[in-house]
């Protein structure tokens, strides 16, 4: 498709969505540049927009949506939940909490977990934590501790942490930051260690950068740093808010390696895509410097996410979507690279979280993602080249062929001017 019947096919759908986008631009903050397309409803792997038209959601909003849209399961769960008590706050006790702390310890083999809304709370908790066992328990002299954190992180939108991100727009107009914290390069565990002193309280990594464009640390990358850590008394504390629960083929994308970190972060998918659900979760000596009135969060814990979360994780096990995960994310690896189109330039990931790396030269990931929205698949670009292909888990395989084959077609009619064909039907 030329540019300039691209323009002309974005600006007809851009008419039609004219009435809600006009209202969110109006009234909110222009803070998203999203793709033109006003979505409705959302059933399993799948998005109906306001005119009916079905897609293939392949992003499963960065994770949270893992399970599938309003999974009846978890729909109940919420809606039974919902009719008999929502929200007390934590000062008292409810009868959800326990079961759910529970079974995310059993799960994930962390010894405590402290519940919070979002990931960046997750992450936001960590730093209290590894601060507090720093002073407390190693002894750093007070308002000394380090975080070392990799170079391309991505953890959140707080102040405290893009103030710690290397991205220049993430930094850009919202200093002074906190100190305290120092940058290595992601996958060199040598860089980790020469970064080490005597007050370094944490090491904060993916285990798999997401927004940085799904990138994979070599192979016993995860393995040095948690030798490092222990040699040099540092806590490893792995963010896993977009890889974790099952994303990467395993419950825990560390699991790879056979890695226990000693603080995890999660969030998004621990929410069973129907509400903001996220916990710090850590060894015992870790959660133990937390005493009433150190932390707290109105919404955290709360009766409603327990139990969303509780049937969240307990769905992840009794469907075995890990395993499904792994088995589909080889097959998606592998059908993508039977494309052998020249404008891929790598394909890389775990599971089911793959980036599709696009040649600049070719054509922009966005200008892809918008020629996979009019051929039914929604995705979103990342970094500019990278087109993320990270769908719910429950994808069967004959929905991988179909946004594999519109990526074909995509990158076809990009390179050869033609208009791409669509093949959805409309629900």
């Amino acid at each position: 498709m030329t540019t300039a019947a691209r323009a002309a096919a974005l600006h007809a759908r851009a008419a039609q969505v004219s009435s809600a986008v006009e209202l969110e631009n109006r009234h909110g903050a222009h803070n998203y540049h999203s793709l033109p397309v006003v979505l409705t409803r959302g059933d399993g792997v799948y998005l109906f927009d306001e005119h009916g038209r079905r897609y293939l959601d392949m992003m499963s909003a960065y994770s949270a949506v893992s399970f599938g849209h309003s999974h009846p399961v978890l729909v109940a769960a919420l809606t039974e939940q919902a009719g008999r008590l929502a929200i007390t706050s934590r000062a008292f006790h409810t009868d959800r909490l326990g079961p759910f702390l529970e079974t995310l310890c059993r799960v994930t083999g962390m010894a405590r977990a402290l519940p919070m809304n979002s990931g960046a709370e997750a992450v936001e908790t960590a730093i209290k934590a590894a601060r507090k066992w720093a002073y407390k328990v190693k002894r750093v002299p007070e308002g000394q501790a380090q975080i070392i954190v990799a170079e391309g992180n991505f953890a959140g939108r707080t102040t405290t942490i893009v103030g710690f991100s290397s991205e220049a727009q993430y930094r850009d107009g919202f200093g002074p930051f906190a100190p305290g914290f120092v940058h290595v390069p992601f996958g060199d565990a040598k860089a980790l260690e020469a970064a080490i002193t005597p007050n370094t309280a944490a090491f904060f990594v993916e285990p798999i950068q997401g927004e940085a464009g799904i990138i994979v640390p070599p192979a016993g990358y995860l393995k040095a740093v948690r030798e490092i850590c222990t040699r040099h008394n540092v806590l490893m504390i792995c963010d896993e808010v977009q890889t974790g629960l099952g994303r990467t083929g395993r419950t825990l994308a560390c699991d790879h390696e056979g890695v226990k970190p000693d603080g995890l972060m999660l969030g998004k998918a621990l929410g069973g895509g129907l509400l903001p659900v996220s916990a710090f979760l850590a060894r015992e000596d870790v959660m133990a410097q937390f005493t009433p009135g150190d932390h707290g969060s109105t919404f955290g814990g709360n009766p409603l996410a327990a139990a969303v979360g509780e049937a969240a994780l307990q769905l992840l096990e009794r469907e075995q979507l890990a395993q499904r995960a792994q088995e589909h994310g080889d097959y998606l690896m592998a059908q993508l690279a039977k494309l052998a189109h020249p404008a891929i330039t790598d394909i890389r990931g775990k599971g089911l979280l793959i980036g599709v790396e696009i040649d600049p030269s070719f054509a922009s990931a966005r200008a892809v993602c918008e020629g996979l929205m009019s051929a039914g698949v929604l995705s979103k670009d990342t970094h500019d080249t990278v087109v993320r292909l990270a769908p719910p888990l429950v994808i069967e395989r004959e929905q991988i062929d179909f946004a594999v084959q519109a990526l074909g077609r995509v990158l076809r009619g990009l390179s050869a001017t033609t208009p791409v064909r669509r093949e959805t039907a409309s629900a």
